[in-house]
């Protein structure tokens, strides 16, 4: 077995959603499939944040990865499949080091 994949870009993302915890716990399972098959992904947290308020937490191995995501067909359809309020708020950073390998 290789060396576990590293990231280098990290992309959160924040939205409030007309959905409710299970509802958006059930889109997610249902989705997830669709994300583990994406090239270049290392891991992704799915968050809580507060009322009708969830995030991701993206780990990238490369910008161009994270590039490729944006511009698929997956990343257009999460606005509707969760029932995004407004914009949700996102930022990409750059990964320094990681504690742990």
């Amino acid at each position: 077995m290789g060396k576990p994949k590293t990231g280098t870009v990290m992309q959160m993302v924040r939205f409030k959603t007309r959905l409710s915890e299970k509802e958006l716990y059930e889109v997610a399972k249902k989705r997830e499939p669709q994300f583990k098959a994406i090239a270049g992904i290392v891991q992704k947290y799915y968050l809580k944040l507060g009322d009708h308020e969830y995030g991701g937490v993206y780990v990238w191995d490369t910008m161009e990865s994270l590039q490729v995501f944006k511009a698929s067909e997956l990343a257009a359809s999460i606005p509707d499949a969760y029932h995004v309020i407004g914009s949700p708020t996102i930022e990409i950073m750059d990964i320094l080091f990681q504690l742990r390998d």
